[in-house]
């Protein structure tokens, strides 16, 4: 009789693998009905991992998205998933203990059932309250091992890993295949000896396609014990995705599985839906590279579902990198050679840093701090000149202990530098702050939303929230979706002046309804915003002593005068010493301290709190 396989729809990670955003709640609604009717799926993924904060950068509310979006899934019996990330929660930094509880608590409420938790680290103690909040608000707990391949990263490391997450509460196992570089061999192994010491538990197989070894490493973990399979399916499977449904489906069919029938018609209406979402408008942020499978990731082992971010990094780290090159007379460089020099240096790095493995949020530190280290050779700095403070904290053992060894290289300049490692829980480190953010909405007076949901919600990404609730998170978004457009259109040169390129102004539609955006580009002085909704310019600053030197942006990103909403930040009249840390980047996803290079006081603070800036621009004003 044929053994019964089930397949699961990663249908948030088919696009936050593919580009920067996802669909809106419309279009996940007008989608959702016709996965249904495709008859195959027994999981759907719906939400998770940066699902909530990419809703706020576009200004829509993510609870509102997570609930309408779940409930058709919850009305005909189809489980719904989420990915969360242990201490993190469903950010990129760690989390309050209670507002974890409380996230599992809003999110079983909002119709999630599954609640996947990883830990970057595979650390069990940072994953224990996950499964123990998540069964306590009623969701299945289930951990997920996160595959790498190093020399510490054995079949023997995982399914003695598994048995110490079930020890602590687990109640299903998922082998996370985040690169897709887990050898298929290897995965099978690893499967095997699950089920051997756990016959009865449920263990799903997630892998990415992007090397290529996904169809091979399905088949051996269904093989070998895994009741559920993940897939993609067109137009986004494959690339930095998962393994197309239809031909995981068929491959399990002719290795003797039984499987549900694929409604094919209902196939196409999804395939149908999905690609008029990316014609919409997310097509503006899904780089063309990241449709394609790529071996060269099999080197570096860098995951599928951060490649979105890593190509838009790149992107724009090509342009600060030229400008520099240009300016000093040196030639440029394409982005090919900038990927090529980083797949090279996360070889170096990698193992150097305690080959942590290489999923959300270790690949984002291990591929910043190779990027730096590009980036500083190219300009003729040495290596680790500059560290991100997220990177940091994973050295520091913050993030709790690494499976490899810290080359001395580190060691000493976490020596030189006076930083102390931390051995202990490191939950312990954050405190719980749900009372704060109570205060802060009652001095707002901003509703705590259903269930608690949205005061979740602010504490869980306080910066983004406040700028959805502002609307500046809309009205940038429009903007530069508007900028993207505009870069894409064809300028009629006879109906333009000589002077014209690209249009300033620009009519953008977004789910029926039509904005005026205004649109800036690099050089110019307006900012880009809402034109119905423009304020007269500011009265032009007071002219700074001549005296005056200035601390400079080291990188590019969003500025901020703090790390947390509840810290106190530089002000003018504050002394400050060379060495002392002033503010902070936000750049690829990961905080960068801004350390002066001189002494004296502020003068001035020449960037808003939350404004871009760009490598070496002047930050703030010393006498």
């Amino acid at each position: 009789m044929p053994k019964n396989i089930e397949l699961a729809l990663v249908y948030r990670d088919m696009w936050q693998s593919s580009g920067k955003y996802m669909p809106r709640v419309d279009q996940l609604l007008q989608v959702a009905g016709p996965i249904i009717d495709m008859g195959c799926f027994r999981r759907v993924e719906t939400n998770g991992g940066g699902f909530e904060q990419i809703n706020l950068l576009y200004g829509e509310n993510p609870n509102k998205s997570v609930r309408e979006w779940t409930q058709p899934f919850n009305d005909v019996g189809i489980q719904t998933q989420m990915l969360e990330r242990g201490l993190n929660g469903i950010r990129m930094s760690p989390v309050p203990k209670d507002v974890r509880r409380l996230m599992f608590q809003v999110k079983k409420k909002q119709g999630t059932d599954i609640a996947r938790s990883f830990d970057g680290l595979n650390n069990p103690q940072n994953l224990a309250l996950s499964f123990q909040y998540a069964r306590e608000a009623g969701m299945i707990a289930q951990a997920a091992l996160s595959l790498t391949y190093s020399p510490v990263h054995t079949v023997d490391y995982y399914v003695d890993l598994a048995d110490k997450y079930i020890d602590i509460g687990a109640e299903e196992i998922c082998i996370k295949d985040m690169a897709g570089i887990g050898r298929p061999v290897s995965v099978g192994r690893i499967v095997k000896g699950i089920r051997e010491r756990h016959p009865n538990i449920l263990i799903q197989y997630h892998g990415h396609s992007t090397p290529g070894f996904s169809l091979a490493s399905s088949l051996e973990a269904a093989r070998n014990g895994a009741n559920i399979i993940d897939v993609g399916m067109e137009p986004l499977s494959w690339g930095t995705g998962h393994a197309d449904l239809l031909a995981v489906h068929e491959m399990l069919r002719d290795a003797g599985f039984s499987l549900p029938e694929i409604n094919m018609k209902a196939y196409m209406e999804v395939r149908r839906l999905t690609q008029s979402f990316i014609d919409d408008w997310l097509g503006e942020y899904i780089n063309p590279r990241n449709r394609f499978m790529n071996s060269l990731l099999i080197g570096p082992g860098l995951p599928g579902g951060m490649m979105g971010s890593l190509m838009s990094d790149l992107e724009n780290n090509l342009k600060s990198v030229n400008k520099w090159l240009s300016k000093n007379d040196k030639p440029t460089v394409t982005q090919d050679d900038l990927l090529i020099k980083l797949f090279d240096e996360v070889k170096y790095v990698w193992p150097r840093l305690g080959y942590p493995p290489l999923v959300t949020p270790f690949s984002q530190y291990v591929k910043n701090a190779s990027l730096m280290n590009v980036i500083q050779q190219i300009k003729g700095k040495p290596r680790w000149s500059l560290i991100d403070e997220n990177t940091w904290g994973m050295i520091l053992g913050k993030s709790g202990q690494l499976p490899g060894k810290l080359d001395d290289e580190i060691l000493r300049m976490a020596n030189d530098e006076g930083r102390t490692f931390f051995e202990g829980n490191p939950q312990n480190l954050y405190v719980d702050e749900l009372d704060t953010y109570k205060e802060k909405m009652a001095e707002k007076a901003w509703d705590h939303g259903k269930d608690d949901e949205e005061l979740m919600e602010y504490a869980m990404h306080p910066q983004q929230y406040e700028n959805y609730k502002s609307g500046k998170a809309k009205e940038s978004f429009l903007a530069d979706l508007a900028k993207r457009r505009a870069a894409k259109e064809p300028v009629n040169i006879a109906e333009s002046a000589p002077t014209t390129s690209l249009p300033t102004e620009m009519n953008v539609n977004v789910d029926g309804q039509n904005y005026n955006v205004t649109i800036s580009y690099p050089g110019q002085e307006s900012a880009p915003g809402v034109a119905s909704n423009q304020v007269d310019k500011p009265a032009a600053a007071p002219a700074l002593p001549t005296n005056a030197s200035y601390i400079l942006a080291p990188l590019e990103g969003k500025f901020y005068l703090t790390k947390e909403a509840t810290e106190k930040g530089l002000k003018p009249g504050d002394t400050v010493n060379k060495g002392d840390t002033v503010a902070y980047i936000e750049s690829m996803k990961v905080i960068n301290a801004v350390v002066s290079d001189i002494s004296g006081k502020v003068a001035d603070i020449l960037i808003k709190h939350g404004d871009e800036v760009e490598e070496d621009d002047k930050i703030i004003a010393i006498v």
